[in-house]
């Protein structure tokens, strides 16, 4: 298997035929067979090497779902660099955030990152190279390089990528990421019976490629199994529909809001009609979408948990002895879970726990220092919880951390109400997730002020809009004379969460 992620591509090469599509851009109309893709790596990981980048140093990634994304990710890795995907609608702060934390040297953009990458630059007063992958100069520094490629150290614990996410903590950090994890948890997942991908299968990435899900559960499995990869740039639901049935796809990996948007479309069946397995894992899902969906369009939905620091699979529905309403499945082979109660014991058979996890699958810790990594029995804490009935289903009840999940990406409240109290005139925030119907959740602010309550809200709204990633930004901004405060000083969000009920907006 290698040791290296980039290496699961040159066993494809070597095993498929000379024209056996591995990735068809479906924002392009480019479609690169395995011999392509590798060729078109290796080059790449040659210019990496004359611009004088050395192991380990950080490549941050900034495109949409194209194939360049595909082919400079495992350039960077097979060159022995550490890459840095990073959300494409990030705001310029966030930006500036990990260039800076990151120290990176190189900066891969499109035409519609450009822009606010230089922002970020300029904001965190970094001076690594940018090259926009749209311009025909700067890309052939890259693709169109030539000389001799010095293979990666083989060494598995070798950093391969730094991904942004809030983790045990408030701000973002950014997971660090093996080569050893993330090659596991696709043998993990690979072991799966029946499997989730086969060689043959043609598999779409509409999830995004710069999320776990997407990188390491959907392009990184699709390398060890060979199979084709059919990027489309943006989910539309019609047009997602139709890509589909014109690729024939048979495995689709989706995030759950898909599926509220394809509830009420036209033959979506039909469609559908080459799908074998439908899987998503980025979110839970509700029991009653899995169900109306199942038997509305006849397709089966699997669904599983994971996150981050896992790369990203933990459990999933087809390790299940039989199917359950509101289980997230099963753990995959080589993959343990237990629960914990605060004391550290066990809970008792069907009562909640904190969820621990322990795995060859587990980050290195956060960056730069490794710090909140397992323990050293190689144990977890997720900060979710659940329990576990008698057949090892996992069920999701609650999140000890005050995570909010849209449309499958974390939001931390403690980060938007930061930024919310940076705004003249709001004098405290409080920041809570509420139920949407096509996102999962949504972000839903209290902020106190003593200004009208119009012109705040929309000063609000304009300053967390320049600030913030637009899934982070509030769907629903209320001005209230104070918060409700418990006895130890903190804010009850539960008093917040039963106020928004009360008035019938998390129906």
């Amino acid at each position: 298997m290698g040791t290296n992620v980039a290496d699961l591509l040159d066993v494809g090469a070597d095993e498929a035929s000379a024209h056996t599509p591995a990735v068809v851009d479906a924002g392009s109309d480019t479609r690169l067979s395995w011999s392509q893709l590798r060729e078109c790596v290796g080059r790449i990981a040659v210019g990496l090497g004359l611009l004088e980048l050395r192991a380990g140093q950080r490549v941050l990634i900034a495109t949409g779902n194209r194939w360049e994304f595909v082919a400079s990710y495992l350039g960077v890795l097979a060159a022995g660099l550490v890459a840095v995907p990073i959300n494409p609608r990030s705001a310029v702060g966030e930006v500036a955030r990990m260039l800076a934390d990151s120290d990176a040297r190189l900066v891969l953009v499109d035409a519609r990152t450009r822009e606010l990458v230089s922002a970020g630059i300029a904001e965190a007063g970094t001076e690594p190279r940018l090259l926009d992958v749209d311009s025909a100069a700067d890309w052939a520094v890259l693709a169109e390089a030539t000389g001799r490629r010095t293979p990666a150290p083989p060494d598995p614990e070798a950093l391969a990528v730094l991904l942004y996410t809030s983790g045990t903590s408030a701000r973002p950090r950014a997971a660090m990421l093996s080569h050893r994890a993330l090659l596991a948890n696709i043998e993990q997942v690979a072991s799966v019976e029946p499997p989730m991908f086969a060689p043959g299968d043609v598999v779409l990435a509409v999830l995004p490629l710069f999320h776990v899900y997407g990188l390491n559960a959907v392009l990184g499995q699709a390398l060890r199994q060979r199979a084709c990869l059919v990027i489309a740039p943006d989910f539309d639901p019609e047009g997602t529909l139709d890509l589909i049935a014109a690729e024939r796809v048979s495995v689709l990996p989706v995030a759950p809001p898909v599926l509220a948007y394809w509830r009420n479309l036209d033959r979506v069946a039909e469609r559908l009609a080459t799908v074998r397995l439908m899987l998503s894992g980025s979110a839970p899902l509700a029991p009653e979408a899995i169900t109306e969906f199942e038997q509305r369009h006849g397709i089966q939905v699997h669904q599983g948990y994971g996150l981050t620091e896992a790369a990203p699979v933990v459990t999933s529905t087809l390790c299940s002895a039989q199917g359950q309403a509101g289980s997230v499945g099963a753990a995959i082979p080589g993959v343990e879970v237990r629960l914990r109660e605060p004391s550290g014991r066990e809970p008792e058979r069907d009562d909640a726990g904190e969820i621990w996890i322990r795995g060859e699958n587990l980050f290195s810790g956060y960056w730069p220092d490794g710090a909140d990594g397992p323990d050293a029995e190689g144990w977890y804490s997720t900060g979710d919880v659940g329990f576990l009935d008698a057949s090892g289903d996992l069920f999701l009840v609650d999140r000890v951390k005050e995570l909010i999940i849209v449309s499958g990406f974390n939001v931390y409240p403690h980060e938007i109400e930061e930024v919310l109290r940076e705004v003249d005139g709001v004098d405290a925030a409080a920041v809570i997730g509420i139920p949407d119907e096509h996102s999962g959740e949504a972000v839903a602010a209290f902020v106190v002020g003593a200004t009208d309550d119009a012109e705040l809200v929309e000063r609000v709204r304009a300053h967390a809009a320049l600030r913030l990633a637009r899934f982070k930004q509030p769907t629903l901004i209320e001005v209230v004379d104070r918060l409700p405060i418990g006895a130890t000083g903190k804010v009850q969000k539960g008093r917040l969460r039963a106020r928004r009920a009360s008035l019938g907006l998390l129906e």
